[in-house]
């Protein structure tokens, strides 16, 4: 099979971009990054998704924290019960999904990979510029552009974004027929210190609602209000 380059979070979106790879005919490899972000919950979801599909996980450290700007990358509060959507929010990470795309790109270079899977989605979201049908196609274009091996003629790289239409509900019953372990990801940005999920900041909210929506048990375990 030939080998894709999936990004990788450990979330719901993420782990179910992974399955789809793996639907699609490709050997994924697993690409995740511990970037700054405010828990270690996340890259501990990533390790386990991971181990339960059957896929090679590599793990990248940078810091985005010097960068800053963020309330993932920096000490600002993550808002709460906030509108959804109305303006791009301070979870924003500047230009995040570059950045991780990036090496993400550098990553298939090696492995002589030419797919890369990005788990974005443009519907139920919080509205993260870099989550857009433009963006993919502007980085797919760049990748193309940006490589030795696209330049001398030894790969043409695709960027897939299977998740990018779909709803949440949807993202989910594809996830569940697929088999993908939801138990084990994480997809809160500010859980407690056992890593229950806060239920209140966007990401909670648009899981939660996706596994109402799809009529599917949320297997997320919330921290008591």
């Amino acid at each position: 099979m030939r080998p894709a380059v999936v990004l990788f979070s450990g979330g719901l979106d993420s782990s179910t971009c992974l399955a789809i790879a793996k639907e699609d005919g490709f050997a994924p490899h697993a690409l995740a990054v511990r970037y700054g972000q405010r828990h270690e919950h996340e890259i501990s979801a990533a390790v386990r998704v991971a181990a339960a599909l059957g896929v090679p996980l590599k793990i990248v450290t940078l810091d985005l924290r010097a960068i800053g700007g963020s309330a993932l990358t920096a000490d600002l509060e993550v808002p709460k019960d906030a509108p959804i959507g109305a303006g791009i929010p301070v979870t924003y990470v500047p230009a995040r999904n570059t950045i991780l795309l990036a090496l993400s790109l550098g990553y298939a270079e090696t492995l002589q990979a030419q797919d890369l899977y990005l788990g974005v989605n443009a519907i139920d979201y919080s509205g993260y510029p870099d989550c857009r049908p433009a963006f993919v196609e502007a980085f797919e274009s760049l990748a193309n552009l940006a490589t030795a091996a696209a330049v001398e003629g030894r790969a043409r790289y695709r960027v897939h974004a299977p998740l990018i239409a779909m709803t949440k509900a949807q993202i989910v019953q594809r996830g569940v027929r697929l088999g993908v372990p939801y138990a084990l990801t994480h997809s809160c940005y500010d859980p407690d210190a056992e890593g229950r999920a806060c239920g209140r900041c966007d990401s909670c909210r648009l899981r939660a609602q996706g596994f109402r929506d799809a009529g599917v048990p949320d297997p997320t375990v919330y921290t008591p209000r």
